[in-house]
């Protein structure tokens, strides 16, 4: 990598990938420290194109309001609710930045992406019911969550969620929480909106079409990066104090490439999520919630089943899912050979042990990508009964990469 790099290519901080987490940090560096000077590196024409944009993830705003999965069981049969509580608590001091940054005058409209849209919690059968009982009573015992509302009441739940519960027999054992203050993010409009106030507010420039092909340690300064300019193919060298690698699926394979010995023993593991949409409006009308359910035995957490209502341009949307799928593909927009290029002697070992040690998971993903349509809409009618396979269709979501490291016992 040429070391004659001029003054003006010469940064504090240099961030790779255009989407949430790159906006983020640049944001918050700049307010803190106005005089930093941050580079944006993203690959694509647009920023917010991957998992940020508001079709490639679920839209939730994760404050542990309904999701099943931050609240396990014990062994004595009490209800850990220590995740939930830090997660609320993330969540809250993500809205006072945003509620900063509306009272600084930088976001006008907050609306554009963060919406209200109630949080519930739905389960069916009698051991599933106490269990949202007791959860129910152990979140309501901190001021977080006093607000909480829990039923069993056939008409009440009507009132909550009528979609879920057209055609059902009052005879069905089933109850649900709910939270009015639940929330529904668009990260794609959010993360337009940041970079939006960094180039126009803070001059920070974002290159859009730019790939980062190399990051290396370099004695004189801390990080030398090698990008390239996708429309004139012009290769670019940068300095850097610091460098963010936020590039989703994207950045272990550039991680891989960067001299440090840290990076040993990585690998990845490609899962693409799916959804259902609906594209009946009357179907869609009759939702305004965001209802979580628990996963069937041996699934990730990741697998939750969930209703949601969302925003998206400017249009009510149904969401259902998530589903599994499988690409070699790291990114939505990326290559095939993301996954061969990423393996090597160095990760192998860990790679296998992942495999070895989670063979429930990996019959989950298999029967994930076997699904049909039919099979889909099967899970569906667990939540709309009467749903019609012709109102619904597949829609792929964003790339994600389960990240793989050597355990120290596990291997």
């Amino acid at each position: 990598m040429t070391s004659k790099i001029p003054s003006e290519n010469k940064y504090d901080l240099i961030c790779v990938g255009g989407g949430i987490m790159s906006a983020t940090l640049a944001l918050m560096t700049k307010l803190l420290e106005p005089k930093t000077r941050i580079l944006i590196l993203e690959r694509l024409e647009k920023v917010a194109e991957e998992s940020t944009e508001a079709w490639n993830n679920a839209g939730t705003g994760h404050s542990a309001l309904c999701e099943l999965n931050y609240t396990p069981e014990k062994e004595n049969g009490d209800i850990d609710v220590s995740k939930a509580i830090k997660i609320f608590e993330q969540f809250e001091t993500t809205k006072q930045f945003w509620a900063h940054l509306v009272e600084q005058g930088l976001i006008q409209t907050p609306k554009n992406f963060l919406r209200s849209v109630p949080h519930h919690s739905w389960v069916r059968g009698e051991d599933d019911v106490k269990f949202l009982k007791k959860r129910y009573e152990a979140m309501t015992s901190w001021p977080f969550f006093e607000n909480m509302k829990f039923s069993e009441d056939f008409e009440t739940l009507k009132k909550w969620f009528p979609l879920i519960m057209e055609n059902r027999s009052k005879e069905e054992k089933m109850a649900a929480t709910r939270m009015e203050l639940g929330t529904e993010v668009n990260f794609g409009k959010l993360t337009e909106r940041y970079f939006n106030i960094l180039e126009t507010k803070f001059n920070v420039p974002v290159l859009r079409g730019h790939e980062v092909l190399d990051i290396d340690p370099d004695e004189r300064v801390e990080w030398k990066v090698e990008a390239k300019n996708l429309s004139t193919g012009e290769k670019c060298y940068y300095d850097a104090e610091h460098v963010f690698i936020g590039a989703g699926g994207g950045a272990l394979p550039l991680l891989q490439k960067v001299e440090i010995k840290e990076k040993a023993g990585y690998g990845g593991f490609p899962v693409s999520g799916q959804w259902l949409y609906c594209k009946n409006r009357e179907v869609i009308e009759k939702h305004h919630a965001k209802v979580y359910s628990k996963a069937g035995p041996d699934a990730p957490p990741m697998s939750t089943p969930h209703l949601d209502t969302r925003n998206i341009d400017g249009k009510k949307e149904l969401l259902f899912g998530p589903f599994a799928g499988f690409s070699t593909k790291f990114l939505k927009e990326g290559s095939k050979l993301d996954l061969p290029k990423t393996i090597n002697l160095d990760n192998i070992p860990s790679m296998w042990g992942v495999f070895w040690h989670n063979l429930p998971l990996t019959k989950y993903l298999i029967k994930q990508v076997t699904m049909g349509h039919k099979e889909r809409m099967e899970d569906l009618r667990v939540f709309i009964k009467e749903a019609k396979s012709e109102d619904w269709d597949l829609r792929i979501a964003g790339q994600r990469v389960q990240i793989i490291k050597r355990d120290k016992e596990e291997g």
